[in-house]
């Protein structure tokens, strides 16, 4: 696991990874926008939402090592409610991209509204051609 940060959520512990670079720049490239309502893909957003809950590990008896998240059932099993779950996404992409937690999420959020917006705009576009 690279660089493991315990956190508490409700009444279980977990333990979170840094992604591998290239699984952090899928995430990063895909993430925010799959999850935007209406214009997402949420079929893409809970495929990353399982490769980002691969990389959160709890504590079992009788284990030396954590038990990664790496199925969905692992994680229905060991994730108490859906409200842990977002938490539980959030803490990893504060965990794994620091522009979260210092400022500058505002502007790269924003860079990705307008491409989403402009890309919307061309559908719709070509759509209205028709």
């Amino acid at each position: 696991m690279i660089e493991p940060k315990t956190v508490e959520l409700g009444c279980k512990t977990y333990l979170l990874g840094k992604f591998p670079a290239t699984v952090g720049r899928e995430i990063l490239m895909q993430y925010p926008t799959s999850a935007m309502p209406k214009i997402g893909d949420y079929k893409t957003n809970h495929a990353l939402m399982l490769r980002i809950m691969g990389y959160v590990g709890v504590q079992v008896e009788g284990r030396e090592e954590p038990l990664m998240l790496t199925t969905e059932a692992l994680v229905n099993n060991h994730v108490t409610n859906a409200e842990t779950l977002v938490k539980l996404e959030w803490a990893m992409v504060q965990h794994n991209f620091d522009f979260f937690t210092d400022g500058r999420a505002s502007s790269f959020l924003e860079s990705l509204m307008q491409k989403a917006q402009s890309q919307a705009f061309g559908m719709l576009t070509k759509f209205a051609q028709r």
